[in-house]
């Protein structure tokens, strides 16, 4: 299922700040850190007037759904926050298209939506269907566990055996490395975060290759999840996947990034994604009429 969302309502005051910021970069990004006017009007983008963003809402704090205290849920995370900050840098509309990881991966191979934000790594072996942004945000992989079980399951020789379930997020960098550290072991690809921790919970999984700020974020909510060892990775970041072979699309995204790193706006996401991740939040696609389905009620952590 794939949902778009238009003219994204965000948390808090990154609304108001990313407007006022629009008003200036569309005369020229010069406020906003970058040496010169950059002239956005030749970028094409997929929709004209639009930038379309694919993401799978199911990795906080990079993208899920904060609940409010009326029960609705509104899309959040510092993804979506810096989605609508490069939008609004271009002077487009946003528009969001939900769906699970290895959609946002396809959406991006048929050029459907310009760009995929959702925790990607820039790994070599996807080049062929996308370009990569600078890095924006620097983070880490874990393998993860539970409390009871983390003296048991503390190394890849301990989790590398066939008696042994580890999961990994269906077409992410994480089912790589679990392929990679533990090839013996009985690996479980599942298409979202919130399937590898409720298996993890319910002992259905004895370990799980997850992206460290998201198993911490977990981590607050569910305190028997133990993060017992670091996963070597040589690409420490995420970046943004670009459609492919749009240079003035990749410029435009690049000056963004340095733009919200240099006023500051991308630190402030960060935290205020931190803070959101830690309440009331749902992980996962919504149904048709943008409600949780109640088949998935357990998805919504407090």
């Amino acid at each position: 299922m794939k949902r778009k969302i238009v003219a994204l309502m965000l948390i808090g005051c990154m609304t108001a700040s990313m407007t006022a910021f629009a008003e200036e970069s569309t005369e020229g990004a010069t406020e906003a850190g970058t040496e010169a006017a950059v002239d956005f009007s030749d970028v094409e983008t997929v929709t004209e007037g639009k930038l379309t963003v694919a993401t799978s809402p199911d990795f906080a704090p990079y993208e899920f759904y904060a609940i409010d205290e009326d029960g609705t849920p509104s899309l959040a995370g510092f993804d979506i926050a810096l989605a609508q900050y490069i939008a609004d840098y271009m002077g487009l509309e946003l528009e969001v298209v939900t769906v699970d990881f290895d959609g946002v991966l396809t959406e991006l191979q048929t050029k459907s939506v310009d760009l995929g934000m959702a925790g990607l790594s820039p790994d070599p072996a996807r080049e062929a269907i996308m370009d990569f942004s600078d890095i924006y945000y620097e983070g880490g992989q874990s393998l993860v566990t539970l409390k009871d079980n983390a003296d048991k399951y503390n190394s890849f020789d301990a989790v590398n055996n066939s008696d042994v379930s580890v999961g990994a997020q269906t077409g992410s960098i994480q089912l790589d490395l679990a392929n990679e550290n533990t090839p013996d072991a009985d690996i479980v690809s599942l298409p979202k975060v919130t399937d590898i921790i409720s298996e993890l919970l319910a002992g259905k999984l004895e370990a799980a290759f997850i992206e460290t700020d998201v198993a911490k974020s977990y981590q607050k909510n569910y305190p028997d999840l133990e993060l017992v060892l670091d996963v070597p990775y040589d690409v420490k970041g995420s970046a943004i996947g670009v459609s492919k072979d749009n240079a003035g699309l990749m410029e435009a995204v690049n000056a963004a990034i340095a733009a919200a790193k240099k006023d500051g706006s991308l630190e402030d996401y960060i935290a205020e994604a931190n803070a959101l991740a830690a309440g009331e939040k749902y992980e996962g696609l919504l149904d048709d009429n943008g409600e949780v389905a109640e088949a998935s009620t357990e998805a919504v952590t407090e």
